[in-house]
């Protein structure tokens, strides 16, 4: 009967001839553990990469809030390429419709209407910061975007419909413009127009989809004095309705598409001329992007493993042809042949362990590296470092059948001889 001490007993001795044959053919041992290293770099490495991205784009589409719809002129669904010129014959979002949707709308919690300025250069005293986007909205912009604030608040009504030169700032905008100082009070100058802080939004986390971390906020009435808020030509203009609670995005959008087809007096049978998007569209892609990026590093990693397959297999018939004699002794002294076919079967097993715990070893320096390089964390989870062991484990199997088989089917005397 096949015994817990005998088990112990085989893998103490696996272990030990494993780890033999490592420090006694270190180059042969590390040719033949590469593939495995390799492949396992590629498959969890792969995974583990594409599931801390995928995780950073949800994060990023949880602050920004998945109970949003966007109204715009084009559509995130459909190739830019074709329907340009459609888009550009469509009139943008305008004020007129905010106010349609603002006062008829029963599902949503709130509207905001908001309009790109362009690329601005901020100054304040000595320092000045380039490349700062200004964006004029309405005094619910904030809280339908949740634009949290570090410091200081978003814009009052009162200050929104009175037009007050009053601005909130990005947290790059405030870091490079006023350094240790504090922001709030300060006048900066956008423009040729003084502006006060009143607020700075809070560093972006995630991907960075709608950065606010170089923005430049301005009331829309304020806005008014000095832009053309009705050109056609704007492609970043929107609506965005933040849904109520409880209220399903479909029900919210099918809602806002019919109060802004009747207010634009569209027929019917007539296109909409305006397009309902949501974040939702954006995971769909990414599910596609992820899912080849995945299949990508399967794929590789497959050959890799191959490779390594055929070089531990490899060992291993080499390490049989070492010990025949041994063998030949062992099963001489009573060893059963299930005994010698898992001793060898434990001992690839282990090997090819060394190679995947090497291999994880690479992947969490490689994305310690990369974190570093790119300000957002790479991480290999516990379910991936299960993964990668269970690999390692099957790989070793199915390098370590054969040449253990061939093992216990020698014949006693005759392996002895050898």
């Amino acid at each position: 009967m096949f015994g817990i001490s005998t088990l112990i007993k085989v893998i103490f001795e696996s272990f030990r001839q494993a780890f033999q044959s490592l420090i006694s053919n270190k180059m042969r041992s590390f040719l033949s553990l590469l593939g495995i290293c390799i492949g396992i770099f590629c498959i969890i490495g792969v995974l583990s990469a594409v599931d801390s991205l995928e995780d950073y784009v949800r994060m990023s589409f949880d602050r920004i809030g998945s109970d949003v719809v966007y109204i715009q002129k084009f559509s995130w669904e459909e190739d830019p390429a074709r329907s340009y010129w459609k888009w550009m014959k469509r009139p943008n979002p305008d004020y007129a419709d905010y106010q349609a949707l603002k006062k008829r709308l029963k599902t949503a919690d709130d509207v905001a209407f908001y309009i790109p300025v362009g690329m601005k250069t901020a100054k304040y005293r000595s320092s000045s910061v380039e490349g700062g986007f200004m964006l004029a909205g309405t005094q619910s912009v904030g809280k339908v975007l949740n634009l949290e604030m570090a410091k200081g608040r978003y814009f009052t009504a009162n200050e929104a419909s009175m037009a007050r030169p009053k601005v909130v700032i990005g947290s790059t905008i405030a870091e490079e413009l006023f350094g240790a100082l504090e922001p709030i009070g300060k006048k900066i100058k956008v423009g040729g127009k003084k502006l006060e802080v009143i607020g700075m939004i809070e560093k972006s986390e995630g991907l960075g989809i709608m950065n606010f971390d170089e923005a430049i906020l301005i009331s829309y009435e304020f806005a008014k004095n000095f832009i053309n808020v009705k050109s056609k030509f704007s492609f970043g203009t929107a609506l965005a309705i933040k849904a109520g609670e409880g209220v399903p995005l479909k029900e919210l959008k099918s809602e806002a598409e019919g109060i802004l087809r009747a207010h634009r007096r569209l027929k019917p049978k007539e296109e909409s001329n305006f397009a309902a998007n949501e974040l939702s569209t954006f995971s769909k892609i990414l599910d596609g992007f992820f899912g080849v990026l995945n299949m990508a590093g399967f794929i590789i990693g497959i050959f890799s493993l191959i490779v390594g397959m055929f070089s531990v297999a490899n060992i291993m018939f080499v390490s049989v042809k070492e010990r025949t004699n041994l063998i030949g002794v062992k099963m001489a002294l009573g060893a059963k042949r299930y005994v010698i076919l898992l001793e060898f079967l434990i001992e690839s097993i282990i090997l090819c362990i060394i190679g995947g715990i090497v291999g994880m070893v690479l992947i969490v320096v490689a994305l310690k590296a990369i974190s570093a390089a790119v300000d957002f964390d790479l991480y290999i989870d516990i379910g991936n470092t299960i993964l990668g062991l269970s690999v390692s484990i099957v790989v070793g199997i199915i390098s370590g059948v054969i040449p253990a088989l061939q093992a216990s089917r020698m014949n006693p005397v005759e392996a002895i001889r050898a």
